[in-house]
This record gives C-alpha cells, sequence and structure tokens, in this order.
C-alpha cells in the first residue's frame, strides 16, 4: 500500500481549446484533493480567468513557482514560465502552441525527478504547436522521445469495457499497408498482452486482431495482407501462448458486438479503431499511451476550438483520464511488487543440537539445507 498521496500532473494543453475549462471541471469537485494531489502545469492568470468564466471562484488554487511551493491535499497550479498567449478562444495561435508544449516539457522533467507520479495531458493544437523544438504528430511521439527509454509508445482508447490499440498511428492512409509485417504485428500484440497483465490487471487476456482489408480481404480478391501477413503472424502468436484471434472485419466486428468477448482489440490504422471507439465510448474515453516508463493518459477529445470558453465543455474524459491513470500506476506498482520477489528471501536457523547446527536457506521457490 502506497503511504503517500499520489500526485497528477496536468499540462493545460492549448489555451484557446476546452483545457481550462475540463481540468478545473475536473479537479474542482469537492473532495479531490483529498484522493489524489492535482498538480496543473499552466498559467495562473488565465486559470483565474476560467473559473471566474465557468462559475468556479470557490476553487481554490495553490500557485507555485517552485517545487517547495507545491503542497499536498491542495489543488496546485505550477506556474510555467515564457511569454503569456492572449486568450483567443477557438484560435490557431502560435503563442498559445509554445505555451502548450513548456508546460509539457515541465511535467516531463517533474517526472523524471519524481514530482509527480502520473502525466494526464490536456488537447493540443497539432498545428499550433509545430516549430524548431517541436517536431512531433502529438503528445504519444513527444512522449516515446522524451522519456521512452528506447521503447515505443503504444496508443490504446480505453474506458471500463473496451481497449483499442493501434498498430499504426499517425501515417497517411496511402502509407498505411506498407508500415503493415507480420514482425509489427507480433510486437504490437506482445506488447499490449503485457499491458493488459500489468496495467490492467488482466491475468489471461484474449485479443482481436482486425484485418485491414473489407471482409478480411474475401479471400485474396481485396487484398491479400491478411493470408499473407496477419494470419501468419497470429499463427506464431498462438504458438508463443498468446491468445490473439482473427482477422475480424472492422464494421461487423463492432456492429455486431462481438468485441465484448475480447479483452482488448488491435486495430490496423487510427480511424478505424477511433472512430467506433469514440461513438460507443461517448465522452467517456481515454487516451492511454502504454509500455512507457511513466504512466501518461489524456482525454480522448481533442481541443474543441468550436465550443472553446462557452462553458459546453464535458469533463468527463478528463475526470476518466485522471482516474485512469491513478489505477494504472497503482496496479503496475503492485505488478511490479509482485512479480520482481514472488516468495522473499529469508534464512531460519534451528536450535543446535549436540554439536550440530543445521540451516535451511529458502530463496524464491529453491529449498536447500546445508551443514556448517
Amino acid at each position: 500500500m502506497m503511504d503517500y498521496p499520489i500526485r497528477v500532473g496536468i499540462t493545460h494543453g492549448d489555451v484557446n481549446g476546452v483545457g481550462y475549462e475540463v481540468i478545473l471541471k475536473a479537479v474542482g469537485e469537492e473532495g479531490v484533493a483529498e484522493l489524489f494531489t492535482p498538480v496543473i502545469f499552466g498559467i495562473s492568470s488565465i486559470a483565474n480567468k476560467a473559473k471566474e468564466q465557468f462559475g468556479l471562484q470557490n476553487l481554490r488554487l495553490n500557485v507555485a513557482n517552485d517545487w517547495s511551493g507545491v503542497k499536498d491535499g491542495m489543488v496546485n497550479l505550477f506556474e510555467i514560465k515564457g511569454e503569456v498567449p492572449e486568450l483567443q478562444p477557438g484560435q490557431i495561435d502560435k503563442v498559445s502552441g509554445k505555451s502548450a508544449v513548456k508546460a509539457l516539457e515541465e511535467a516531463v522533467i517533474a517526472l523524471k525527478n519524481g514530482d509527480i507520479d502520473v502525466l494526464v495531458t490536456a488537447p493540443i493544437s497539432k498545428e499550433a504547436v509545430q516549430s524548431d523544438a517541436f517536431k512531433f504528430p502529438g503528445h504519444t511521439e513527444f512522449l516515446t522521445d522524451r522519456i521512452g527509454e528506447g521503447k515505443e509508445a503504444m496508443m490504446i482508447l480505453c474506458n471500463d469495457s473496451l481497449r483499442v490499440a493501434l498498430l499504426t498511428v499517425h501515417v497517411p492512409v496511402t502509407k498505411i499497408a506498407e508500415n503493415i509485417t507480420e514482425d509489427k504485428i507480433v510486437e504490437a500484440v506482445e506488447k499490449f498482452a503485457s499491458t493488459l497483465k500489468k496495467d490492467f490487471g488482466i491475468v489471461r487476456p484474449t485479443i482481436a486482431v482486425l484485418s485491414l482489408n473489407p471482409h478480411a480481404g474475401d479471400g485474396g480478391l481485396l487484398g491479400k495482407e491478411e493470408e499473407e501477413i496477419i494470419k501468419p503472424a497470429l499463427n506464431k502468436l498462438i504458438q508463443n501462448g498468446i491468445l490473439a484471434f482473427g482477422p475480424y472485419p472492422a464494421d461487423g466486428f463492432f456492429g455486431h458486438g462481438s468485441y465484448k468477448k475480447f479483452d482488448g482489440v488491435l486495430a490496423m490504422y487510427h480511424d478505424q479503431g477511433l472512430a467506433p471507439f469514440k461513438t460507443i465510448a461517448s465522452s467517456g474515453g481515454v487516451n492511454f499511451s502504454a509500455d512507457l516508463p511513466f504512466v501518461r493518459t489524456s482525454p480522448d477529445h481533442g481541443t474543441a476550438f468550436d465550443i472553446a470558453w462557452k462553458g459546453e465543455a464535458d469533463p468527463a474524459s478528463m475526470r476518466d483520464a485522471i482516474y485512469m491513470a491513478i489505477d494504472i500506476f497503482r496496479r503496475r506498482k503492485t505488478y511490479e511488487e509482485a512479480s520482481a520477489n514472488p516468495l522473499k528471501k529469508y534464512v531460519h536457523e534451528r536450535p543446535e543440537r549436540g554439536d550440530r547446527h543445521d540451516r535451511f536457506q529458502f530463496k524464491n521457490d529453491l529449498t536447500t539445507e546445508t551443514d556448517d
């Protein structure tokens, strides 16, 4: 059991989007600071405007300029440095983009230093953040580069009943097929199975693998990837003891509710997995970056510029992202502790019997008897 409150770092995202609204509504709920310690990486002047705009004047923010000022049991705002963007709801602005990146960079440093335990990111404008300092398609690729430690993050969209992982993420549709190989599928499913065990507590996960082509290729009439790439990969996975099945045509698989029979679903590309997931999950989905050394989640929606600063944003996905990050952090700790040393090492000494002193040594699951 943990004897300290979990610190949840939350980046403010693009200030011209719905980030501040969903963050403050989520952490402003009664009793939140008793469950965990929120640390918002943001700008206090904009946060105060948001409090007024959304009727959250009673939300007390503890503004900290360094880590000595962050207090457990309170909602904290860690003041990021740099130019303060002019508030332009719904507009793409480079200064706002720089501020979003700055918040993300500060949060990454805090993760590495142990100042926060998990990271939740509010949505960014991928156009606004692009610069010489940030040339990534999104959060997932940035975090893979900065805290991946050689591992590539897997994007998983999830809620309480559905988990969809992506084989290819931010890849143009014209290049999807060339990015699908037998080895990549095997690696992805193995990674997916591992995170379902350690992060979601599923002992023996079952995984459905979707087809690339309509009707699973119709025996090669509509494409050969299923026969030549996906099925051989599934055979190899089964031989390795992983319960992976398919390939399933995506339309019927989701339309008939077959996803309910599996612990996870691997989609071949972005929209194949995300479109049905967001339809099924509605406003309660979470984006989880699996296989990173640190836990990172985010809401499954974007900046929502069309409703920014209008008081219409639903905080459900942000709330779910926060609590899922905490749950995954705890499950991962439990899994790591259990698997690191399943049976404690110890030495038991018996009383002396005459001239003989027997000692029994127990190490893991191996028991040996030795004489002095």
